[in-house]
């Protein structure tokens, strides 16, 4: 069983859609039809009157392509962050020759609203103020979802175009999207489907401020995708596109409201168990995301995720970056957001730590 925070374990009825025979994506009208009934199934999912695309490749495109869609040479951009994720935009935005400003907090903590504010504040002073801004919703690599309503507030306040990673939270908690600019998805983590697609959802004014900044990527941009009535960019992955459409029919099937609750309660067994082993989250367990745990084993996750796997069978997730021996993650997201899958889980884990 594989029990990581993406790619998740894929349903039988995705895999056979994915397996299924495909129109070609370049001629045949079956797929764009496909492609306009994904997008608006997603739409659903994202809780948006937005426009909303899918792109060919990893979710990472995505973090990508909002930076490079929006941001011209010499653009200010504050990226706000407590993670890996949040740490990873500014790189982004260096790599567009953008002017970065980096608000962070520990891994461990709640954005520094205060210093997110002073720091439009002083921009705004200065008469420089930024033209985007970035954050995470759910920080995979520690489990932690972060409350975004207070700092899209002061974006709100001072015009900024918003750039949120909900790669990992959405499908499995709601997201604002409706406040959000860019909102920023992929298909393999609550969808459970392979990995492979990017989705987003852009607002007027995001696509406005990428119509005049006409980026000259191809690949890494948004815009072409804005209207794709005259045929796609590049050869879409209709295999994968089949199986994503599938992923969001069993989530509308089952209803979101019943999709957010079944990640509640898993999560929730998942974090019972674990203090009933001892194990404590990174973080603040209340803000910990419902589609992952993230155990704080200082030194001793990669054992005990090598044991777990070798004595059950049962693929788990380490931390990243630093953290990478100190945490041990369980996704219970998407088709894994179940009761008796955590409890397998953990089984496997309270073997592998005696």
């Amino acid at each position: 069983m594989r029990f990581t925070p993406g790619p998740t374990t894929v349903p039988p009825a995705v895999r056979d859609a994915m397996a299924s025979e495909q129109p070609n994506p370049d001629i045949e009208s079956a797929f764009a039809e496909r492609y306009d009934a994904t997008c608006r199934k997603l739409a659903e999912i994202y809780g948006t009157t937005n426009d909303v695309v899918v792109l060919g490749g990893e979710g990472i495109l995505g973090l990508e392509a909002a930076i490079t869609s929006l941001v011209a040479p010499g653009d200010r951009v504050l990226c706000i962050s407590n993670g890996l994720y949040g740490d990873g935009f500014a790189e982004f935005v260096d790599a567009a020759d953008g002017d970065a400003t980096l608000v962070s907090a520990p891994y461990d903590e709640t954005y520094d609203i205060a210093a997110i504010e002073q720091a439009l504040e002083d921009a705004e002073a200065a008469g420089e103020p930024f033209a985007v801004a970035t954050m995470v919703h759910c920080e995979t690599p520690t489990g932690t979802l972060n409350d975004i309503g207070p700092a899209l507030d002061l974006l709100e306040e001072y015009d900024v175009v918003s750039v949120v990673d909900a790669v990992s939270s959405l499908g499995g908690t709601p997201v604002p999207t409706d406040r959000i600019d860019v909102c920023l998805g992929a298909s393999q983590k609550c969808f459970s489907a392979p990995p492979g697609l990017t989705t987003a959802a852009i607002s007027d004014r995001a696509w406005e401020r990428m119509t005049a900044r006409d980026p000259a990527s191809l690949y890494t941009n948004f815009l072409p995708w804005r209207d794709v009535s005259d045929g796609f960019p590049y050869t879409h992955l209709s295999a994968n596109v089949a199986a994503l459409e599938t992923a969001l029919d069993r989530i509308l099937e089952e209803g979101l409201d019943s999709v957010y609750e079944r990640h509640e309660e898993a999560a929730e067994r998942c974090r019972e168990r674990g203090a009933e082993l001892g194990l404590s989250c990174y973080s603040d367990p209340d803000r910990q995301s419902p589609t992952v745990t993230a155990f704080h084993l200082p030194g001793d996750a990669k054992r005990v995720q090598q044991r777990v796997a070798d004595e059950s069978g049962i693929v788990l997730a380490t931390g990243l970056g630093d953290l990478a021996d100190d945490i041990l993650r369980l996704g219970h997201m998407g088709y894994n957001a179940e009761v008796d899958k955590v409890d397998r889980a953990m089984d496997a884990v309270e073997a592998a730590l005696e």
